[in-house]
């Protein structure tokens, strides 16, 4: 059965189309009191202002407030100037006569709980915080002058607790708990009868637009009324309907025959002109802009219009670090969603707000599906009234003034929301108030253990109900935090393979399922974006996390780190967005995040900046290979292979593009390293709209290839730009690897050093089990989030902390790797060499020693680590590799290494710059009982 939900733009207020009323744009200086003291009396409406700034504008870009002289706080951005409480704006304004007997309003676009006053009179009061604050100010502004005062109040006592807490409304994480009017700002006067709101509601089988028009002032004598609707399609065809006989409300149905619908792939607006006359004056007019289109859920999956699309999104929270605030204009809500549509980016999810006007014009324009949400994060268990009464009114505003813009296609009640008593309620009431929206109890409730809340359209979760510790079959997406599942999650645990999907997660589920929060993969820092911080937040965590690298003597290695577990970090992204992809009738995916989140810790875990820049670490075209409406996957059990094998693959192409794909050609081919065809074929294929469909079988004998190599997979859909590239390893068959006569392979480091004294060569496997207090755990994926956030929580919940690293920063031209194929980087060849790996930590080398294979430690801890090192005790050569590769023999990768190793420790090109005593390397390996007997060491040489 189908459920078709019809949904369509309509701004509330008009972009232009005010014809008849005046408009008094209140931009520029006002009068500044700031209660400092916060013992704020209506006395502080007598006399001259203190200060004074400019508005729109918020006190921080003023530099009003407090100076924050605090350069050390590590969990987000930092205000250079703060001011929370109450600030009063005041300024004259001149009501000019014309103005006499007109309905008048003052607007605040977007502000925090407010109280308004005329010539010391009380206005009333206002704490709409998703939406416009609109102030019926008729009675008290008549022609002349007037003293016009604003109270704005972003104390954490103006508005329900756990909204100033919790919600990306307030966020110091993110936009800031700023103070001020932002956007619009304006004194409107309008006839008395005048046109209220206009509202369009589309039906395309039809098809038609029905126009709900509202009027105020409406007289009974009025009998001269009339109404002109007039459609300009987005095809440029016009047609007019008049209507004689004029109501309070009505209701118009205007045919649309013919005209373009609205979606990603064609988001085609037209535009609805409504005026009011009496004879031939014209009273009053409205402008808005409207979409022909439905979006619902199909089983599921979402489909537009009638077409099966699946969700590409990113979450937004909230990020502009030169203003602190939403962007209020929809020249920069268009830029961002250009950027994140180069990305193959389609779908945005606001957590815990709700974002302007212009965002929404911008997606309408732009083709962008939007979610935004209460602005809530967290428990509504308790019987809180206040609270309650609070949400219900914003959720009401943001589905009145927005809900009908063509991309507001689905509402959540809030982030990981517990209680589904009154989550109920509120999701009860708005579907039956707005049934023409998507409605879902929140993002992530109950952290996904308790799945589906009863009535929800469709659900956004990490995982689709409970399912015993160390499983992941109910699993939404591949990464988790140590504290919330077994090892990270299953691409830190699984064998990296093409296959893995969440299949079994949609099996628990009859309603669209989106993956939330995907990712959550860490860069490094890129400390040479500090210098575009030039607005009202300023990067004093990255300044904290950059010393703490120098003094660690790391300094000079920041953009290698950068760039290693940048690039790895893609990587992973990739797999996370291709298992989403490879499973069947799946609703999406919202990603955390393609942006940077510079709060809660400090999470840097975008491909693009804070500022929606590229960091350089994979270009947009790469990355739609895999995220975009055409991806063809190929599907395989693993990615190391040996040339005794058949490389075994399918192809699957997911299509959610606006058209089938009949009778394509699959083309497939797999080169070497040096960019030489080894095997070729081509297989002709349909892939229907809204599919994932097998497109092709490869089968590629790999007894060609004699040394170890990388090679590379590519696919490509003939006559398209669709194509998808993967990397694959192959090995000589191994079964057994002989040292060279002259070197010595030990996991006793007693035994290395009487070798190392008698001039000898050592290849030393430690026995790891021995030194955990010297070394840190094994990761393969980059951190979680952030370090500091979740080891808190892990302990707190008594789970096994995350080691906490970031992926490998590799000599991938050392001789020591000579046989082993290798990046820079992190890749899929590594996975059993670092899961049985506990990398040691160096810190006592000299601050230019730098490991063979160094793995990236966290912007906390700043250990140097090593995974692979050589050191030269006496006339002796030792070899450190800190992986049991005896443990990982079943797979020709690490056989490899091994034989990689041994080759290079047995020939003349093993030379170890760091010269160690053997004292110097007993205390290397020495407890933290013993550390503290020791100093730091000596003599210490090249």
């Amino acid at each position: 059965m189908k459920r078709y939900v019809v949904l369509v733009l309509c701004a509330l207020i008009s972009i232009g189309g005010f014809a008849i009323d005046d408009v008094k744009d209140l931009r520029g200086m006002w009068g500044l009191k700031l209660d400092t003291a916060r013992v704020f009396q209506t006395s502080m409406l007598a006399g001259a202002a203190t200060d004074s700034m400019l508005l729109p504008s918020t006190t921080d870009l003023a530099h009003k407030g407090f100076r924050n002289a605090d350069m050390t706080v590590t969990n987000n951005l930092s205000r250079p100037y703060t001011f929370v409480g109450k600030a009063l704006y005041s300024k004259q304004v001149e009501i000019p006569a014309q103005w006499k007997g007109k309905y008048i309003t003052l607007l605040m676009e977007r502000t925090k709980p407010t109280k308004v006053w005329v010539d010391g009179h009380l206005a009333g009061s206002n704490d709409d915080i998703s939406t416009q604050q609109v102030y019926d100010l008729s009675a008290l502004l008549t022609p002349g002058r007037h003293e016009l005062a604003i109270l704005v109040d972003n104390s954490p006592y103006a508005i329900p607790a756990q909204v100033f807490s919790s919600s990306h409304a307030y966020s110091e994480s993110t936009q800031t708990n700023w103070n001020g009017i932002i956007g619009r700002f304006e004194l409107r006067a309008e006839e008395p009868c005048s046109i209220m709101a206009v509202q369009t509601v589309p039906d395309i089988y039809t098809p038609q637009v029905k126009a709900e028009v509202t009027l105020r002032g409406l007289g009974k004598a009025d009998s001269n009324l009339r109404l002109v609707l007039d459609v300009v399609r987005d095809d440029q065809g016009t047609s007019t309907v008049e209507v004689k006989e004029v109501s309070a409300q009505q209701t118009i149905t205007l045919p649309m025959k013919g005209a373009a619908l609205w979606s990603e792939f064609h988001p085609a607006r037209h535009t609805l002109i409504v005026t009011l006359k009496r004879g031939e004056e014209v009273l009053s007019q409205k402008t808005v802009h409207f979409g022909l289109r439905t979006f619902s859920a199909e089983g599921k999956q979402f489909a537009i219009n009638g077409q099966h699309t699946f969700l590409r999104g990113k979450h937004d929270a909230c990020v502009f670090p030169l203003t602190g605030h939403t962007a209020m204009d929809v020249e920069t809500w268009r830029h961002y969603f250009q950027v994140a549509k180069q990305y193959g980016i389609n779908h945005y999810r606001f957590h815990s707000w709700c974002p302007p006007e212009a965002c929404f014009e911008a997606a309408d324009i732009e083709g962008i599906y939007l979610q935004p949400e209460l602005p809530i994060w967290g428990d509504l268990s308790a019987a809180d009234d206040a609270l309650m009464t609070f949400l219900l009114k914003e959720g009401r505003l943001i589905q009145e003034t927005y809900g009908n813009h063509p991309s507001f296609v689905m509402f959540g009640l809030g982030n990981e929301m517990w209680g589904p008593e009154n989550l109920s309620k509120l999701l009860g009431a708005f579907k039956r108030e707005f049934p023409q929206i998507l409605h879902a109890a929140g993002s992530n409730d109950f952290l996904g253990y308790q799945g589906k809340l009863y009535g929800e359209d469709y659900l956004t979760t990490c995982r689709v109900g409970s399912e015993p510790w160390g499983s992941y079959y109910t699993h939404a997406r591949a990464s988790f935090s140590f504290a919330d599942a077994y090892d990270g999650g299953l691409l830190n645990h699984a064998y990296p393979n093409t296959k893995m999907n969440f299949a079994n997660a949609n099996a628990e589920t009859d309603v669209p399922v989106i993956g939330h929060e995907t990712g959550q993969y860490q860069v490094y820092p890129n400390y040479a974006e500090m210098q575009k911080y030039v607005g009202a937040l300023e990067p004093r965590n990255m300044a904290v996390f950059k010393e703490r690298l120098e003094k660690a003597g790391m300094g000079s290695q920041a953009a290698d780190f950068f760039r290693a577990s940048g690039r790895w970090s893609a990587l992973l992204y990739r797999a996370d967005i291709e298992m989403n992809l490879r499973t069947p009738h799946w609703g999406g995916f919202q990603l955390l995040d393609l942006q940077d989140y510079p709060g809660q810790g400090s999470a840097y875990v975008g491909m693009l900046d804070a500022f929606m820049d590229s960091k350089g670490l994979i270009s947009a075209e790469e990355w739609r290979q895999f995220c975009n409406e055409v991806v063809p996957l190929a599907v395989m059990e693993k990615y190391c292979w040996t040339n005794a094998e058949t490389l075994k693959a399918n192809v699957e192409v997911a299509n959610y593009s606006a058209n089938h794909l009949t009778d394509k050609v699959l083309a497939w081919c797999l080169q070497d390293s040096k960019g030489q065809m080894l095997q070729e074929g081509k297989q002709t294929f349909t892939a229907y709209q809204g599919t994932l469909q097998e497109a092709a079988e490869i089968a590629a004998s790999l007894r060609g290839v004699q040394k170890a190599e990388k090679l590379t997979l590519s696919l490509q859909i003939e006559g398209t730009d669709y194509r998808n590239v993967y990397d694959v390893w192959v090995y000589p068959e191994k079964h057994t690897i002989d040292a060279p006569a002259d070197v010595l392979v030990t996991k006793d480091l007693n035994t290395a050093i009487k070798q190392l004294q008698e001039g000898g060569k050592v290849l030393l496997f430690p026995a790891l089990e021995n030194l955990q207090e010297q070394t840190v755990g094994a990761l393969f994926q980059t951190d979680y989030w952030n370090y500091k956030m979740f080891k808190t929580i892990c302990e707190g919940n008594g789970k096994p902390v995350s080691p906490g690293t970031m992926g490998l920063l590799v000599q991938n031209e050392h001789p020591a790797l000579a046989d082993f194929p290798t990046e820079y980087h992190t890749n899929w060849q590594w996975f059993p060499i670092v899961k049985q790996s506990r990398p040691m930590v160096l810190d006592r080398l000299p601050a230019d020693y730098k490991p063979i294979v160094q793995v990236i430690d966290n912007i906390e801890r700043n250990h140097k680590l090593g995974l692979l090192y050589e050191i030269k005790v006496g006339n002796g050569k030792l070899l450190v590799c800190m992986a049991d590769i005896a443990a990982a023999q079943d797979k020709p990768e690490a056989r490899q290494l091994l034989q990689s190793m041994l080759e290079y420790v047995g020939s003349d090109k093993f030379q170890p710059s760091l010269q160690l005593t053997t004292a110097e390397l007993q205390q290397l390996f020495s407890s933290k009982a013993e550390e503290r007997e020791i100093e730091k060491l000596g003599n210490i040489s090249y």
